[in-house]
């Protein structure tokens, strides 16, 4: 009967202090912070504008009005952000594997 070797533990502190970790790091966050940014203020402006404004209250399209299309422009920025962050996410995972590869 063969017994398996157990897996050799990873040495977080030296992956944590390379340069390719940190640049890793770096561009999330560069990529992360404005869209989390954009998305918290675009989600937010609705409750806002139709709390403290009559701005959204106007038809835009017949008897549907301005707040109504734009509550539905959530839904689509949701989506797209969504696939935009799929995309970058496997830059991001071709990156950790390189990580891995070298460390």
């Amino acid at each position: 009967m063969q017994q398996t070797q157990p897996a050799k533990e990873p040495n977080y502190a030296r992956i944590a202090e390379s340069p390719k970790f940190k640049t890793l790091m770096a561009r999330k966050k560069s990529f992360l912070l404005p869209m989390s940014l954009f998305f918290f203020a675009y989600y937010f402006t609705l409750p806002l504008l139709t709390s403290y404004s009559t701005a959204l209250n106007q038809p835009a399209l017949g008897p549907v009005s301005w707040a109504w299309l734009f509550a539905f422009s959530q839904f689509i920025m949701t989506w797209a952000l969504c696939i935009l962050y799929s995309r970058k996410a496997r830059y991001y995972d071709a990156l950790v594997e390189e990580i891995k590869r070298e460390l």
